[in-house]
């Protein structure tokens, strides 16, 4: 890593952070946990492979993870991302009075077991669901493409079925993700 700083500015989970010196090579990864104060994304495998590090990259086309430990911050200069720690709502006071219907439906399904995979499940879950609502799919595609889209993520304690199980109900219960007629 080099020790030469460059300014850092991008929005947070809908805050702009930033500018702020940060040295060339640093791993967003390292970014988030140090500068942001924000552990939720994991650093797990630290060669993109596991996916317990992606944040959510918000663009024109849409939403996509981004793996932290492999993309340096300053890729993101610029840029707006969303960490787990954005997804729930929060009062005045910082605290939760609200989670999304992906974290909601892991808690009901009781989708972890030691949790160090969750942030990265609950992003690419995000993720897909908010494809879902500009590309419907049909019934009898809905495992299918819950598989196409959480296969990269690595759970070692093999909770993979809840995970799924959660998000399909995400699914089938919400309105537009699923084609009418399907």
């Amino acid at each position: 890593m080099s020790l030469t700083m460059r300014p850092l500015a991008l929005t947070i989970n809908g805050k702009a952070f930033g500018p702020v010196d940060v040295p060339e090579g640093l791993m967003m990864v390292d970014f988030l946990h140090e500068y942001a104060d924000l552990t939720g994304s994991r650093f797990g495998c630290g060669i993109g492979v596991c996916h317990a590090c992606v944040v959510i990259l918000d663009g024109a086309r849409g939403s996509e993870e981004i793996r932290t430990c492999i993309t340096g911050a300053h890729f993101f200069n610029g840029k707006t991302i969303r960490t787990v720690e954005g997804h729930a709502k929060y009062d005045e006071h910082g605290e939760v009075v609200e989670l999304s219907a992906i974290q909601q439906k892991f808690l009901e399904h009781y989708s972890f077991q030691c949790g160090y995979c969750t942030p990265g499940f609950v992003n690419g879950a995000t993720v897909l669901v908010e494809r879902l609502k500009r590309e419907p799919v049909a019934r009898d595609q809905v495992e299918q493409t819950i598989s196409a889209a959480l296969n990269p993520h690595i759970c070692r304690c093999t909770g993979y079925v809840r995970y799924y199980e959660a998000v399909k109900d995400v699914i089938l219960s919400t309105p537009g993700l699923v084609k009418a007629g399907s």
